[in-house]
């Protein structure tokens, strides 16, 4: 089964809820953004990491806005699944933004990164990264990989919501970023069943395609 979280944050203490260690071997959970647990590179973290690689099934994320980028663009890309990823340890990987996967005869468009609301005091502190911010070129790769499946997709995870939605939920309202028009874009264009992002700290539905997540562990069943 396949099952989507929202932000974890670094939170170890997630993966012993009882709504994720019922996961199964062959289940995948995908998260959101906002792993956090590729920050430091300590071996107390790698420690952690190949511990997180060892579960019995897959744990597949989208980078959000507090990673930290110089870490994960190390680790090797390979293929998963139909698209690229970063391959962090055994079962653990990163999706990259613009690739589409097929999970289960389900497909999948990642779509990570976005803009954090402390990056202003993070800037300071030396733990902002420019890139969390996606690129034209990364837009263009989604745009590329859209086409080939006729901007058909089952399912949508991203860290970020369409602009429209956040306003809706008042967070970070009136906030725009290009990848905000992307997302309006394709939220008019494509064809898809369920469009989940972790960007707003909240477990909400929101009629009929969206779902917001933060800590709820929802089986795709369910929708």
């Amino acid at each position: 089964m396949i099952y989507v979280t929202g932000d974890m944050h670094g939170d170890y203490s997630r993966f012993k809820s009882p709504d994720i260690r019922h996961l199964r071997a062959g289940d995948t959970l995908l998260v959101c953004g906002d792993f956090g647990f590729i920050w430091d590179g300590s071996k107390a973290e790698l420690k952690r990491l190949k511990k997180i690689g060892n579960q019995k099934y897959t744990v597949a994320f989208v980078d959000g806005c507090h990673e930290n980028y110089d870490l994960l663009e190390r680790y090797p890309v390979e293929e998963w699944n139909g698209g690229k990823v970063h391959r962090i340890s055994g079962n653990l990987v990163h999706l990259m933004r613009g690739e589409i996967y097929t999970v289960e005869d389900e497909t999948f468009l990642a779509f990570g990164g976005g803009h954090s609301g402390d990056y202003e005091f993070r800037r300071e502190t030396e733990n902002w990264w420019e890139r969390e911010q996606p690129s034209y070129q990364e837009i263009l790769n989604a745009m590329e990989n859209l086409a080939k499946y006729d901007n058909k997709i089952d399912y949508i995870i991203s860290h970020e919501p369409p602009a429209s939605l956040k306003d809706c939920l008042e967070v970070d309202v009136g906030q725009r970023l290009e990848v905000h028009t992307f997302f309006e874009d394709i939220s008019k264009v494509c064809t898809f069943r369920k469009w989940y992002f972790g960007k707003c700290h909240m477990n909400k539905r929101i009629p009929l395609k969206y779902h917001a997540l933060f800590d709820e562990v929802c089986p795709l069943t369910e929708d």
